[in-house]
């Protein structure tokens, strides 16, 4: 989802054109919505806000609620994140550490999750390789010698356009990301030198934009310093400090500079070495490892904070949901994920109860999509909603598929149980589709607060990210609030009642992602809406649920809170595997 890109990019321009302006003085600064605000209302806040808020006061106050399961399938999870702690779920069957599988579902020692991109000998991806990239090496043999296009057969000649676009996308991203890598050396020179000018004439360690509010330049050095630790935070808001956006810069120039070596590497060789399974076979599922907070769990933290941050205890934030236990699958590198895994993981989720499952991920390529869309029907069969994002790329997802999505392949039938989620502003009207979301009238069914989430992040800090991974979760958490108070629903009347009571903007223009161009919001999605918690439970409480829940499935349900409960009195220490 390129959530770290879109973040750091948003600085590249405005610092690139301000680096002369030694002795700029600060300026007014642009002002981000405040922490909380998806879950706010436009009557009372002025933001366009879901609605959560105004649904507990005046909806659920009194009501009891019971216990729902959602899978976060994503790059994996600080399990002993403070804000959700009480929150992630146990599996009943199994046996912490004993290295046997007790509850016989193929994976052993599943205390809290599966990691499908680890290896058996504990060491866990964390770089991958792209989709292109792979297809690419794989098709390069067959096609690579060819100079002449007649001499390819004719049943082989689909394959081979698809090469030739591959290998100009390969040649394309090779250009852009050594440009990016130039550009961001240069950025973070410069965030280096202003972190180290500022860290010297504050005597401190840290620098945060409070930090600075009383600080009195004595040199141009320290000015232009100011000055441009002002424009940063302006851009990325004050939820942190100057040098964890370093490190995240660090972080990405190291990404990027991978990347460019990937070129000259084979792309499934750190999946043979680390993982060790075919990922071309979906049937050789015996691998992965049982740590869920592997590798930099940063992305899915915040998105398991969305959804269920503990509400009301006066630390962090306020998730959406308040009775929800989240089941971790870490099947997201940075890179690609995988086909085989994304199948696997989705039907890890749906055999261990899971009632919703959330997947803040997307590629443009996918070779294995029937593994994928026979994982999505057996959600289907078992009445499990999938939510999705719908990419951060400024396009037309009509146009330019992302996937997963819920398109069959070969097929005309699509999903009845997949929500795909474009971002949403706080507003003003014009711009309420976030700049970055892909959109689209037939493949996006709704858009969500997804620009400047203030959520969860590891080691119990809290941060704002902007992307449609944000928008997603907005809804996974509204589902699960529905669900948590009207359990009998279906995945079907779920999705109904989702969709059909969306925020509309009538007749109001609102500007096309990437482009200076308006057209009416209602042609970019589906619903043409925005979500709308409080409508949807209206909505919801009108419906005859038609799920049953059987006395097994209750049980189990209750052993795991039960299980929870006890474990909540422990250390977090005993509560979570190491992220290494």
């Amino acid at each position: 989802m390129h959530l770290k890109k879109a973040r750091l990019f948003a600085l590249l321009g405005i610092i690139l054109l301000n680096l002369n302006h030694l002795h700029a003085d600060a300026q007014s600064y642009t002002t981000h919505p405040p922490h909380g605000w998806q879950l706010m209302d436009f009557a009372t806040d002025s933001v366009y806000g879901a609605e959560v808020n105004k649904a507990y006061q005046e909806l659920l106050k009194g009501k009891k609620s019971h216990p729902v399961i959602v899978a976060v399938i994503d790059g994996g999870l600080d399990t002993a994140q403070e804000d959700l702690r009480g929150h992630i779920w146990i599996n009943p069957g199994e046996i912490p550490n004993n290295g046997i599988d007790d509850d016989h579902n193929g994976y052993v020692d599943d205390v809290h999750g599966w990691n499908f991109i680890g290896g058996k000998n504990g060491k866990n991806i964390i770089d991958e390789s792209s989709e292109a990239d792979r297809e690419y090496a794989r098709l390069e043999p067959i096609f690579g010698s060819i100079t002449d296009s007649n001499q390819i057969k004719r049943k082989l000649r689909p394959e081979y356009r698809y090469w030739l676009k591959l290998k100009a996308k390969r040649e394309a991203d090779s250009a852009d990301n050594a440009e990016t890598y130039a550009n961001l050396s240069r950025v973070l020179t410069v965030f280096h030198q202003v972190d180290s000018i500022l860290q010297h004439a504050l005597h401190r360690d840290t620098i945060t934009e409070q930090s600075l509010t009383s600080f009195e330049p004595e040199d141009s050095a320290s000015a232009w310093a100011l000055n441009i630790a002002y424009r940063i935070f302006d851009r990325i808001g004050n939820d942190a400090s100057l040098e964890s956006y370093i490190a995240e810069g660090d972080d990405y120039l190291r990404q990027t500079e991978q990347k460019l070596k990937a070129l000259h590497e084979d792309p499934n060789a750190r999946r043979r070495e680390i993982v060790g399974d075919n990922p071309f076979d979906i049937h050789d599922r015996d691998y992965g490892n049982n740590n869920v907070a592997a590798g930099n769990p940063m992305h899915g933290t915040h998105v398991a904070g969305i959804i269920a941050a503990t509400r009301g205890n006066g630390i962090g934030m306020d998730g959406i949901a308040d009775n929800v236990i989240i089941m971790p699958v870490r099947v997201v590198p940075d890179g690609d994920e995988r086909d085989k895994d994304v199948a696997l993981g989705i039907r890890y989720a749906v055999d261990n109860g899971a009632q919703i499952i959330n997947m803040s991920f997307g590629k443009p390529y996918s070779p294995q999509k029937k593994w994928v869309d026979k994982a999505v029907k057996y959600a289907e069969r078992k009445g499990v909603l999938l939510v999705h994002a719908a990419g951060n790329e400024s396009s037309d997802d009509d146009t330019v598929p992302n996937y997963p999505n819920a398109d069959f392949l070969n097929s005309h039938k699509r999903a009845w149980n997949f929500i795909n989620v474009g971002a949403s502003t706080a507003g003003p009207d014009s711009l309420i589709v976030a700049s970055f979301s892909n959109y689209g009238k037939k493949e996006v069914d709704l858009f969500a607060p997804g620009e400047d989430i203030y959520s969860t992040v590891t080691h119990n800090q809290y941060a704002s990210y902007s992307g449609t991974s944000m928008a997603s979760p907005m809804v996974t958490g509204v589902a699960a609030l529905i669900l948590e108070y009207y359990p009998h629903l279906t995945a079907r009347q779920l999705k109904y009642v989702i969709e059909h009571s969306v925020t509309t903007l009538p007749g109001d223009s609102v500007y096309i992602p990437g482009t200076d161009q308006k057209t009416l919001f209602a042609n970019l999605s589906r619903t043409g809406g925005l979500l709308n918690a409080y409508q949807a439970l209206k909505l919801a409480s009108t419906l005859h649920g038609k799920r049953k829940i059987t006395k097994r499935e209750e049980d189990r349900l209750q052993r795991i809170v039960a299980m929870i409960k006890g474990q909540q009195g422990r250390s977090p220490d005993d509560a979570a595997p190491s992220g290494e």
